[in-house]
């Protein structure tokens, strides 16, 4: 059996010192490009594999970064982990993911039990009841940094990458308003979600900017199950002036409202339209879509969280800095056409 080639090796060979040839493969600015030119070249023709064990004690990292996300099953949360695992890969970090199934217990019981794993970092998109932030606390005291992406919490000094709804809302309104509507609802989401406020806020503003009269009987909350958003829907066509277009949280609400607007005989989108938000690909597939859906760009949310979560792990001065990244991706109005 023949022994796989070492840094001493490598470092005899060209006649330099192992701390130089080890500083070469990490790409080490203080080392001149022909040195890293011809060690790196050296490696690959000695076929060098980095000794990962050694890496780990050395820097005292694992190269795991730990993402807990709601569900998988949701197109939003599976593109997400697609570019979480896209950009860690390149820069040679696994992934240990978790899901909490929008379960604020169970989410904690990841966060305890990946930490026993010694992840150098979390990216989380907190579950929907979440409201105790103990568990994140507690990863800051042992200096394990979190990145929150989407779904965020209302705590001040954190590091987050979401989207800006409240912009799409009003662009949702915009829509509904040129339309002809004059009696729209919002079908919200859990009121402790940050993402929920900024949709009330965009709505209220919408209205607002066209001196229409804030109706708070149209503005309801789901907790995004089927049997409490068609709970909601019944609440909302109870009313005397019944909404003739509904703002929903995400594109499954829409859906399961849009079911129950079937089940009342009305038209869709002719007795009532429905705007969703995320765009997930099969909303445009099913048998009557909403008429709009607002993108919140999920690929691009979580790929620049995982970035923040990079330069955080590998930028000494990033960590223990008092700045906060709070990063806003603007969201986007998209028009179905209509079958």
């Amino acid at each position: 059996m023949v022994n796989p080639p070492t840094i001493k090796e490598i470092a005899k060979k060209l006649n330099i010192s192992t701390s130089t040839v080890s500083r070469a493969l990490h790409d080490h600015e203080r080392i001149s490009m022909l040195t890293r030119i011809r060690v790196q070249k050296l490696a690959r023709e000695l076929d060098y594999e980095p000794n990962q064990k050694a890496i780990f004690f050395q820097q005292r990292k694992t190269f795991t970064i730990g993402v807990i996300l709601p569900d998988l099953a949701e197109f939003y949360f599976s593109t997400a982990i697609s570019a979480i695992e896209d950009t860690s890969s390149k820069h040679k970090y696994s992934v240990l993911l978790g899901q909490s199934h929008d379960i604020e217990s169970r989410e904690k019981h990841i966060v305890e039990n990946i930490m026993s794993h010694r992840i150098d970092g979390l990216i989380i998109s907190i579950a929907k009841n979440t409201t105790n932030y103990e568990h994140f606390n507690m990863l800051k005291r042992y200096g394990i940094p979190v990145v929150f992406f989407d779904r965020i919490p209302d705590l001040p000094n954190i590091h987050y990458v979401a989207c800006n709804v409240e912009t799409g809302t009003v662009q949702a309104m915009e829509f509904l308003l040129r339309s002809g509507h004059r009696t729209i609802a919002i079908l919200n989401g859990p009121e402790q979600l940050y993402s929920c406020r900024q949709r009330v806020e965009g709505y209220y503003k919408a209205l607002n900017d066209h001196s229409l009269k804030f109706d708070p009987n149209l503005v309801i909350s789901t907790d995004l199950t089927t049997e409490s958003t068609q709970k909601a829907m019944a609440t909302l066509l109870s009313q005397k002036k019944k909404p003739t277009a509904v703002l929903c949280f995400n594109d499954n609400v829409a859906l399961d409202a849009i079911q129950f607007a079937q089940k009342k005989k009305l038209k869709i989108n002719k007795d009532i339209s429905f705007v969703s938000f995320a765009n997930q690909p099969l909303i445009r597939h099913s048998a009557f879509p909403p008429v709009a859906t607002i993108e919140q760009f999920p690929y691009q949310q979580a790929q620049k969280a995982t970035e923040v979560m990079l330069d955080l792990l590998n930028n000494s001065e990033s960590r223990e800095t008092t700045f906060f990244n709070k990063i806003s991706v603007e969201s986007q109005l998209a028009i179905h056409k209509q079958k």
